[in-house]
């Protein structure tokens, strides 16, 4: 409101309307677009020869490159200064680091060599503008971005995408909202085929930031009353026709000619006097320039504060930059702590907040997992390396024969086949081992990596020393289960009292058992609750000792329950007691030990600032410092405006 009133006050244009245009081309100069921040400008599109280079020389009072072919090779931004005291005109390029000063007459010259830097000496274009400063008397105050004219067929010389190039840079400027679109359109063809229309007009189809100025009106006078009138290609700004200084007229001359053309021919007379003539197209630049910079300024304020705050946060998130062994020395402690801290929530505490989406990091939750498939994998039954029922244990029994009393069963049978059914089992321990400690190994080395992202002189001696730490608690985890498994063969010892009860309940079905074997009138398929039904015509040839193999059998399947059990919850909390160990004692020791490194070796390298985050930080600084000299620029305009409207 308070810029609105503004710009209506009765105040002189300098007093109201040339702050606003300086405002918005400091914030160019400042290049305040590298930072994704976009300016109110008015940029001219044209087919190739529509005359655009004539209507920019008509407003500037300047000549312009001309010739065969793209003359416009690079965008040309045109900074125009009306300046009332200048008994000379002032005129100079600005383009990459340069500010080249120029004359009138030299202009062209100037404008040429500028391009063949920026853009080569042949035919081909860049997205990298010149800007064209001129400070002159009685030219209007305006911000135009000339662009390459649009071409589909190239010549000699010139790429063979030219097209696609053009439209490209076209697209890049006239897409974003802040943008006016001044569409340059010649007298002499048709305007529903002008290739500037169909490309405008897919990003402002209402055509309500496009104006069109008409060139070449006395080449093509019959029917061009109707063609701005009825307005068949929805310009929404309306139409200015003009005619562009012909041969070696002055501008003043040129202006002349134009106003007793539209005054006296007997057609283009009919048009309305506020469509026809340079001045009234640069009345109208001046106003709608004015209006968009009026409307965009608030927001222009707000996305720099906006982009300000992101870049200060992003800075001041990074790392102290390191001068001293004691700043690297604190550096690295702190790195091993933020480590240890994120794999004791992961492997320790089961906390997942730092990463809700990766399943693959939560640690508590896929070695719970890896157990449970270990536990289900160790066979439930006790195992048994013959297809027939109880042959395994008769075979054993037959070898274990010797002089003693009737049914007694030998020790070493059962040592014997409790060998056997360990064996089949004995690999599984150090497999699931193996693989908790890859997965660990990897959640560590990936947490080691996430907080040494800052200092990558670090991750490898980091990587190795975590990876030689896992490497030694795998070592201990595999003697520890292979320890297991040697002890489950030194005794057939428990003190579960589930054994014996479990015994004594498979032992009740041993009448049936014995019934079926020495009574040959029986079936010899019977049903045992512990192994379903069993075919035993087999054992009566071994009736001798079919009552011992049946009661070892039972003594196995009972015994196999307090097997299973020790070789899953050892397993279990050995694995648990070692990640315990290794993320709060171990890995901290071993890291400091090795990243540290001889005569603080390590520490030293940490001063060394990697390139990447170099080149961030001073990216970060200068984006800062550029938003903030663009931030004062505005907050100066702002206030200015606030304050003429409350007078």
């Amino acid at each position: 409101m308070a810029a609105s009133t503004a710009l209506t006050s009765s105040k002189s244009y300098n007093d109201n309307i040339r702050p606003l245009l300086d405002a918005v081309d400091r914030l160019r100069h400042l290049k305040v677009t590298q930072e994704g921040i976009q300016l109110p400008t008015i940029v001219v599109v044209g087919d190739q020869s529509s005359g655009k280079s004539s209507v920019l020389e008509s407003l500037a009072g300047i000549s312009l490159p001309r010739g065969q072919g793209i003359c416009t090779r690079v965008p040309l931004i045109m900074r125009l200064q009306g300046d009332s005291n200048s008994t000379r005109p002032s005129l100079h390029l600005e383009y990459g680091d340069k500010t080249v000063p120029t004359t009138e007459n030299g202009i062209t010259a100037a404008i040429n060599d500028a391009t063949v830097e920026i853009a080569g000496a042949g035919k081909g274009i860049s997205d990298k503008p010149i800007t064209l400063v001129v400070k002159k008397k009685s030219v209007p105050d305006l911000t135009l971005v000339d662009l390459p004219g649009i071409t589909r067929v190239p010549v000699q010389g010139q790429p063979t995408d030219i097209y696609e190039q053009i439209s490209k840079i076209i697209m890049e400027y006239i897409a974003p909202k802040e943008s006016i679109i001044l569409n340059v359109l010649s007298a002499t063809v048709d305007f529903p085929t002008c290739e500037s229309i169909r490309m405008s007009r897919q990003v402002d189809q209402l055509g309500e930031r496009t104006l069109a100025v008409v060139t070449k009106s006395d080449k093509a006078p019959e029917g061009l009353l109707e063609k701005v009138t009825i307005d068949d290609v929805h310009i929404g700004l309306g139409y200015v026709c003009v005619r562009n200084r012909v041969g070696d007229e002055t501008y003043d001359q040129a202006r002349a000619e134009e106003e007793r053309l539209f005054k006296s021919h007997p057609l283009l007379s009919q048009i309305d006097k506020s469509m026809i003539g340079i001045p009234v197209l640069a009345e109208r630049l001046t106003q709608i320039q004015a209006s968009i910079i009026a409307k965009c300024l608030p927001d222009i304020v707000k996305k720099i504060d906006d982009k300000l705050n992101r870049s200060m946060s992003e800075l001041n998130s990074m790392p102290q930059n390191l001068a001293t062994v004691a700043d690297a020395l604190k550096a690295l402690i702190r790195i091993v702590k933020l480590v240890r801290d994120s794999l004791e929530k992961l492997l320790i505490r089961g906390e997942f907040d730092e990463f809700p989406n990766d399943d693959s990091l939560h640690g508590t939750a896929r070695i719970t997992e890896m157990l449970h498939k270990y536990s289900a994998k160790l066979p439930e039954k006790c195992p048994t390396t013959d297809k027939q029922f109880l042959i395994e244990e008769v075979r054993v029994m037959q070898e274990a024969k010797g002089i003693r009393l009737p049914n007694f069963l030998p020790r070493s049978a059962f040592l014997t086949l409790l060998k056997n059914k360990v064996d089949t089992i004995s690999h599984m321990p150090r497999e699931l081992v193996e693989t908790i400690w890859a997965y660990i190994e990897k959640i560590a080395i990936q947490m080691m990596l996430r907080h040494c992202e800052n200092h990558p002189q670090l991750k490898s001696a980091a990587q190795m020393a975590v990876h030689g730490l896992i490497d030694k608690m795998r070592g201990h985890s595999c003697k520890f289960v292979e320890d297991m498994v040697k002890m489950e063969l030194v005794s057939d010892y428990t003190s579960n009292p589930d054994y014996l009860n479990s015994w004594v309940q498979l032992m009740k079905e041993e009448r049936l058992f014995m019934e079926a074997i020495q009574d040959h009138s029986k079936p010899t398929k019977i049903s045992l609750n512990a192994f379903g039904k069993v075919e035993v015509g087999h054992l009566r040839q071994h009736a001798d000792v079919a009552g011992q193999a049946f009661d070892i059998s039972m003594r196995l399947t009972a015994y196999w329950k307090t097997i299973k059990l020790r070789l899953v919850d050892g397993v279990a909390l050995h694995i648990l007691h070692a990640i315990k160990c290794l993320v709060e004692d171990e890995l901290e020791a071993k890291l400091i030990n090795e990243l540290v490194g001889p005569k603080m070796a390590g520490v030293e390298r940490m001063l060394i600032e990697s390139p990447t985050t170099s080149a961030k930080r001073d990216r970060l600084k200068k984006s800062v410092e550029l938003l903030r000299q663009s931030k004062d620029v505005v907050a100066g305009i702002m206030d200015r405006i606030i304050s003429d409207g409350d007078k």
